[in-house]
């Protein structure tokens, strides 16, 4: 690739740099994949079988010394039965849905998922395992949520720190003043469980306050864990979430680098757009789901992001989801997803993974004029699915695609939202194409 990349290390607003980015015409934008605004779910604290905070809430009690932690986590069933696994995972399959379903490894320190889960025969873990790669694994991305989302983990010996108190809890001060190097060990370990049990991943979520104080080493560890474990592309992590205001819920590409060789380097920053609504982790907030989005359809927080093209990406907490068997986060989140339907037509599902992998294509391609002729150069680090691009003037006759040597001919479309890969729609003032972009060198003649 030939194509030129600026330095760009001025940090976002949390301290995380940018990297370098590409050269590129200012007269074209890329645009939403298939000109569509991406939505998807982040659920949080779920995992194999065990229904994680009845086992983590008198282990946040004895780290708080108490506080806020006095409900009766006693009630709380202490399973979460993979035949509701397999109720969801069907009923989103069947509605398009997408998203992130964590999967703690070590969860409240009950038990390793590639090892023994006490209360469980190995035959009943394997089959819950068998139940994720089937029903969640087609829509869902994978992560780990830290090793046990409760105490931190001595990695050397496998067991908790003898410390009680928040300094070793993984939600909150265990991380300050960690370094890149101490992060990613630490994440790797956590990877290593859900290798261990067969399951893929390309990104990892924070639980509470992890990493809040050390944002671009997690940045730079997340890279760095993904790479050594899973030989990721392009690692991503979960985070920051706005659920109200103007700040941009758009994901943040970071520390990009590399551009121009045969290993370029990211890590994307997924943001959420919503607090939890559906009933909370602990089972005690409110149902919310006009805060979502409105009967009317009219008001709620993701018609203000999805308005602004931004992707909405919901969160909740799979515990709040099964909500002690009364399943009042399910039939929230159902009811969020068929208002998001009737409202809109131009969404489009997806993983988390597949939204990092477009915004790592949409900022660090390189797109510039070929002054002797109507072809425009491509110059991509990383390939995506539907890239959609906008291009300046009419055309007259179908634009041409040439990547990896082959030449593909696009087809008309009449209006945007027919958009597909492999067509393009032209207009009075501007052209837009759609493709499934390939790594390397291309060629767009209009």
């Amino acid at each position: 690739m030939l194509a030129s990349y600026l330095a760009s290390t001025q940090p976002f607003a949390r301290g995380q740099e940018r990297g370098v980015r590409p050269l590129r015409d200012n007269r074209v934008q890329v645009l939403n994949p298939r000109n569509r605004v991406p939505v998807s779910w982040i659920i949080d604290d779920s995992t194999c079988l065990v229904n994680l905070n009845r086992f983590a809430i008198p282990q946040f009690a004895t780290a708080w010394g108490g506080g806020p932690f006095d409900h009766d986590w006693r009630a709380m069933p202490a399973e979460i039965p993979d035949s509701f696994v397999i109720d969801f995972g069907t009923w989103c399959a069947e509605h398009g849905v997408k998203g992130k379903y964590s999967i703690v490894p070590f969860p409240a320190c009950v038990g390793r998922l590639d090892r023994e889960l006490p209360g469980w025969t190995r035959r009943q873990v394997d089959d819950s395992l068998d139940v994720v790669r089937r029903v969640m694994l087609p829509n869902w991305d994978i992560h780990p949520e830290m090793v046990t989302h409760t105490w931190v983990i001595d990695p050397q010996t496998g067991h908790p720190f003898t410390e009680r108190s928040k300094r070793f809890m993984e939600n909150w001060d265990w991380t300050t003043g960690r370094s890149t190097d101490e992060l990613a060990h630490y994440l790797a370990y956590a990877l290593k469980i859900l290798r261990n049990v067969n399951l893929p991943c390309e990104g990892i979520t924070t639980p509470g306050g992890f990493g809040n104080r050390v944002l671009p080493e997690l940045s730079q560890a997340t890279f760095e864990s993904c790479r050594d474990v899973y030989r990721t592309e392009i690692p991503h992590y979960f985070r920051h979430l706005y659920d109200s205001g103007d700040t941009s819920v758009a994901p943040r590409v970071e520390y990009a680098q590399d551009l121009n060789t045969s290993d370029p380097r990211c890590v994307v920053s997924i943001i959420g757009c919503t607090g939890d609504w559906t009933g909370g982790w602990d089972c005690r907030g409110e149902i919310e789901v006009d805060r979502f989005i409105s009967e009317d359809l009219s008001t709620g927080r993701l018609i203000e992001v999805i308005e602004r093209g931004e992707p909405a990406i919901m969160v909740c907490h799979w515990t709040g989801i099964y909500y002690n068997g009364q399943q009042l986060g399910f039939q929230a989140l159902q009811q969020v997803v068929t208002r998001l339907h009737q409202r809109y037509d131009n969404l489009i599902w997806m993983k988390l993974s597949e939204i990092a992998r477009y915004w790592a294509a949409k900022e660090l391609t390189s797109i510039q004029p070929n002054p002797d002729s109507n072809v425009w150069q491509i110059d991509a680090p990383f390939a995506t699915p539907h890239f959609t691009l906008q291009l300046p003037g009419p055309v007259t006759a179908a634009p041409q695609i040439s990547q990896s040597g082959e030449i593909a001919k696009l087809k008309p479309v009449a209006s945007l939202a027919l958009l597909e890969s492999g067509t393009y729609f032209t207009a009075s003032d501007t052209t837009v194409v759609c493709w499934d972009l390939r790594r390397g060198h291309a060629r767009i003649t209009t």
